[in-house]
């Protein structure tokens, strides 16, 4: 992933507008990563794909839920 200074992103800000739609790229702030901008289909297919995940993992528990096979959370906390 190609890194940009956010005083280089500001500077180029068009430039970054234009990159970000092919690949994501990354800001660093004071030497830190701070964001990633990318395209709006990119994002969009990431929230997509979040979204799909969480369906997943509920239909999963009511599934565990319907088999009973659930641990009680006290007692799961306590193991650990």
């Amino acid at each position: 992933m190609y890194t940009l200074t956010a005083n280089d992103a500001k500077r180029n800000f068009g430039e970054l507008l234009l990159n970000a739609q092919r690949e994501p790229i990354k800001i660093s702030k004071n030497s830190k990563d701070a964001v990633v901008v990318m395209s709006i289909k990119d994002y969009e297919e990431l929230e997509s794909m979040k979204a799909d995940y969480i369906k997943h993992c509920f239909e999963a528990a009511k599934k565990d839920l319907a088999q009973n096979n659930a641990v009680d959370g006290e007692h799961f906390l306590n193991t650990l």
